[in-house]
């Protein structure tokens, strides 16, 4: 894992270092162009400006004081006070230690939903900040503090331009996105159907560069399902095996020499998530080998795998009950089937081309990258949200590879730029102004 940090490093370093410097050039030209005609948008960046350093303090804080999935106690009661700061009706008991804070624009109009999830994990993995976790075994591995920091400093700079704002903004701190439960459980309680929201918005901060912000209409993620096949035991480990690579060899399907299980790859300009010859599209593998294990006369072959075409799913299934079968197992296999098929983020088309059309008349034509991939192995239950309203899931850049900051999620050295921070709340808290303010 090391050696793998190291290598995109140093190839991210050369890729990125002269082209970031043109973008940050380029989007800074068209961005004093179009904000200047724009009070409400130069009012955004002043405040975003004032109040980065505090919510850089902020994120350390949360960073230094994790809590896992279901026990996000003293991350609700920071936040919870902060909002009510801000002057925002606060609301707790929707479902654990879940805040909802409901900022009302002087003026009427929709209702727009911004969701941060809360929770951190159980890992111990090295860390290169000052500021470690002081909880043994507990990490924001996953940059969830980012996000709690992002939601709140949008929270603050909508708060002090009320007067722009047509509508009511609800800001979801959710609690057990690791666990996938939260914002299931949140809707299983009614959430939506008590404050109405007509669209929904989110993000999570990735390896790729610091402020970049990528975002696609449809799935951003692949299809990541966990397969069984049941058997009534009588097989060796050596025809488990075999049937095992049997199976692996048919689920898989990538393009000519393509890896897109390196997930490094995603931010190399080449085969990475923004060019339009991506690896990261059209395939399907298992992840690793199989695992096997016996119980009540039973043997159980599992594996998680990916698929980027939501009508091959369906196929699974029958191509693997056919493998077990053609390969004489016939009368042992009793059952196939998908044990975990957690639904996967599918961004809603409209909205994601209107989100990009905002930002890029505001903030320049580099402002947001297209993304032409679907990234393997994450995941997030931001799905469930999507499912009962159109939403709309970004990538946020946040690894400085010139820095050696490399924003790798749930891996050893994870570590995010904090200018991430300033640029998702400015960008962000422009988006939803312009939503709330189109009919």
């Amino acid at each position: 894992m090391k050696r793998f940090l190291l290598t995109l490093l140093c190839f991210a370093s050369s890729l990125f270092s002269a082209q970031g410097l043109n973008s940050q050039k380029e989007t800074g030209t068209n961005l004093s162009k179009n904000i200047n005609e724009q009070p409400v948008h130069q009012s955004v960046q002043l405040e975003t400006d004032k109040v980065f350093n505090k919510l850089v303090n902020l994120r350390r804080t949360f960073h230094e004081n994790p809590e896992l999935a279901g026990k996000e106690k003293q991350t609700q009661e920071k936040i919870k006070q902060y909002l009510l700061d801000l002057g925002l009706e606060v609301q707790t008991g929707h479902y654990g230690y879940s805040v909802v804070g409901i900022l009302k624009g002087d003026k009427k109009g929709k209702k727009i939903a911004w969701r941060s999830d809360m929770d951190a994990l159980p890992n111990d993995y090295p860390d290169p900040e000052v500021f470690k976790s002081k909880v043994k075994g507990v990490q924001h591995g996953c940059g969830h503090d980012i996000h709690m920091a992002i939601g709140l400093g949008i929270a603050e700079v909508l708060s002090k331009n009320r007067k722009y704002l047509k509508g009511t903004v609800y800001f979801i701190f959710q609690p057990e996105e690791e666990t996938f439960k939260g914002a299931k459980e949140l809707l299983n309680n009614g959430l939506l159907s008590k404050i109405n929201p007509n669209e929904i918005y989110g993000l999570h901060v990735t390896a790729t560069p610091v402020g970049q912000i990528m975002v696609k209409p449809s799935e951003m993620f692949a299809y990541q399902k966990k397969i069984r096949i049941q058997l009534k035991k009588g097989l060796s480990q050596e025809e488990l095996n075999g049937l095992t690579k049997k199976i692996s060899n048919s689920l898989f399907r990538v393009s000519s020499g393509s890896k897109p299980w390196e997930i490094q790859s995603i931010v190399d300009p080449k085969i990475g998530l923004t060019n339009p010859d991506t690896i990261f599209k059209d395939y399907l593998f298992t992840d690793g080998k199989f695992s096997t294990y016996s119980k009540n006369n039973e043997s159980f072959l599992e594996a998680y795998l990916y698929e980027t075409n939501a009508s091959n799913v369906d196929k699974i299934i029958p191509e693997v009950q056919k493998i077990v079968e053609d390969s004489g197992y016939k009368n042992q296999l009793l059952s196939v089937s998908f044990v975990q098929e957690n639904p996967t983020v599918i961004n809603n088309e409209k909205l994601t081309k209107s989100a990009i059309e905002i930002l890029e008349n505001l903030y320049g034509k580099n402002a947001v990258a297209s993304d032409y991939g679907q990234v393997p192995f994450f995941n997030d239950d931001f799905a469930y949200f999507q499912q009962k309203i159109p939403g709309v899931y970004f990538f946020l850049g946040g690894s400085n590879f010139e820095k050696g900051v490399i924003a790798m999620n749930h891996s050893p050295n994870f570590q995010v730029d904090e200018e991430s921070i300033r640029t998702g709340v400015k960008s962000f808290s422009s988006l939803l102004i312009e939503r709330l303010n189109r009919n």
